[in-house]
């Protein structure tokens, strides 16, 4: 049966949030020790064995008898966590991309990940779900968990909030087919232009809280500068009791609402693309996008925060669980030449710059839209290959 992940927020009583910072801090020593010793043993010999997620498991008892607060955690979250960190070890090897790094308890974001053994990851009642080691917690979500549960992975945001993601067993849907075919062009003045001629908006929400983020991030700023004056003071004098910066409520009030700011622009953006990328999946069988390679465009710095604000790459990604997930069909395509062929005859009229929003074309004389033309070309381009990989 296919998994689904459901993100649901909880509410855990004082005592609960202890247990969960007990297990954020278990997953995190295990972690770093663990990296610290297959960093060592790489170290001292290259060529050993490469070390597999049950040869780590079978180190905890061990870690446990020489640590035994351990014992307090849940027990498959230390076992999740040297899969993760195996896994982040074969995805360096393989394409070295990012070594793991050791964790930290000032890290904003702490999470740790749980399985279901014998049911004790389970709904009860309507707004109660029972999780490993915490008990009953209360949770709030738009709708009711569908399936068995296969895991949950406890999560606190950098605002104190705390949500649990969990994996589900569940029924797949299907949308109703349309018939209809969609290419999709990626841009920054527009969010989304569609090959038949409609274009989404961009709203830069980011801009539309700038006021109220600059007003935070400027006391943020000035608090921190006095209170790490404070803390010099403490250490030059040599304190009995000297101060942290989590000891400043000023700075913290500061902090917070920062982050508040941040994490209220995030929703507001994804809530955005979810009901965009949600009616795109509903209204057309065959969906075709450009393959844009972000990384690469945002080295142009006049325009790399309106490009970041685009979040090209986590629409492709909505676009891609949610048509496998809905029963349609994703293309990614080459994005080269596209907004120079014309549409309609199939002329090259060579690279037009980015302030040339319309042009006509020397050969059949039609008019284009430049963003509206590169649309219709990738959804051609798009069923070309599908056709070709159907043959």
């Amino acid at each position: 049966m296919p998994l689904k992940g459901l993100k649901v927020r909880i509410y855990p009583s004082q005592t609960q949030k202890l247990k969960i910072k007990l297990s954020f801090g278990s997953t995190r020593f295990v972690w770093n020790q663990m990296l610290n010793m297959m960093m060592e043993r790489y170290k001292n010999n290259p060529k050993a064995k490469f070390l597999s997620t049950y040869d780590l498991n079978y180190l905890l008892p061990a870690l446990k008898r020489e640590y035994p607060w351990l014992k307090d955690a849940e027990s498959t979250s230390l076992q999740s966590t040297n899969h993760d960190l195996i896994e982040a070890y074969k995805k360096f090897f393989k394409t070295h991309h990012g070594f793991p790094k050791f964790k930290s308890k000032k890290f904003s974001k702490q999470s740790y990940q749980t399985k279901c053994v014998h049911q004790n990851i389970k709904q009860i009642a309507s707004h109660y779900i029972k999780l490993p080691k915490l008990g009953l917690v209360q949770f709030k979500t738009g709708q009711q968990i569908p399936g068995k549960i296969k895991s949950a992975t406890v999560k606190r945001s950098p605002t104190g909030k705390y949500y649990a993601v969990l994996l589900v067993e569940c029924e797949r849907q299907v949308f109703d087919k349309t018939n209809q075919q969609m290419g999709i062009d990626l841009g920054v003045s527009d969010l989304m232009i569609y090959s038949n001629g409609i274009k989404i908006p961009t709203i830069r929400f980011d801009k539309i809280l700038a006021s109220k983020k600059h007003y935070w991030e400027k006391r943020l700023a000035r608090r921190r500068l006095i209170a790490q004056k404070a803390i010099a003071w403490d250490q030059h004098h040599k304190a009995l009791n000297p101060r942290q910066l989590a000891d400043f409520k000023n700075y913290q009030k500061a902090k917070l609402m920062v982050a508040k700011l941040n994490e209220k622009i995030a929703n507001q953006r994804k809530n955005y693309l979810h009901k965009l990328t949600t009616r795109l999946v509903k209204e057309n069988d065959v969906i075709v996008i450009e393959d844009l390679k972000t990384k690469n465009l945002l080295h142009n710095h006049s325009l790399a925060r309106a490009m970041a604000n685009q979040s090209w790459r986590e629409i492709r990604r909505m676009l891609e669980y949610k048509c496998e997930w809905y029963g349609k069909k994703l293309i990614v395509v080459n994005p080269c030449k596209t907004s120079q062929i014309c549409s309609h005859c199939g002329y090259d009229d060579g690279k037009h710059t980015l302030d040339i929003r319309e042009w006509t074309c020397p050969k059949c004389h039609a008019h284009h839209d430049r963003d509206i033309n590169a649309a219709k070309n990738i959804l051609s381009i798009g069923l070309e290959q599908a056709s070709v990989k159907e043959s």
